[in-house]
């Protein structure tokens, strides 16, 4: 299983977000996703955490909360296990990322956006500031078949 962090960072009621439009082959193609990415030999979460968000915004985290555990399963791609964060204490300004477009946006815009269907079960407990989570979420392409919180499953759209 892959190890990943992923962090939405806050400004007012606005959050930065990563349009996933410049990599090739990426299973995030086209979705608007937090920014984070694969933990490096090593790294604890906030290890992880504070490296990429540093290199794929420019900002440095002064101070984040961990939210949870998201543990991610789709045919055909490895499992991962995703350390969820969120900041609203950082420095630096944005520079120019690799892997997509990034943008401010406020949350009440967020739900418009094309992201994964899980995201926003985790985003739901991230705003509500629920206590640390596990979820398991297990995809088939872009279709969420199965969710569990804390291992206690969760109605499903087409389920």
């Amino acid at each position: 299983m892959l190890n990943t962090t992923l962090c939405y960072i806050t400004r007012g009621d606005e959050v930065l977000m990563l349009h996933r439009v410049k990599k090739k082959n990426d299973v995030n193609q086209d979705k608007w996703i937090g920014v984070g990415g694969k933990f490096e030999e090593g790294e604890s979460p906030e290890d992880c955490l504070c490296r990429e968000v540093w290199e794929e915004t420019g900002l440095k985290l002064q101070s984040w909360r961990y939210c949870g555990i998201v543990t991610f399963t789709c045919e055909g791609w490895e499992g991962e296990y995703m350390h969820l964060f969120t900041s609203d204490d950082f420095t630096g300004e944005l520079k120019v990322c690799e892997e997509g477009d990034l943008q401010w946006v406020s949350r009440e815009f967020l739900d418009a956006l094309p992201k994964w269907e899980g995201d926003t079960i985790f985003l739901k407990l991230m705003w509500e500031n629920a206590p640390f989570f596990s979820l398991k979420l297990c995809y088939q392409k872009d279709k969420l078949l199965h969710a569990a919180l804390n291992g206690r499953p969760l109605p499903v759209q087409g389920c």
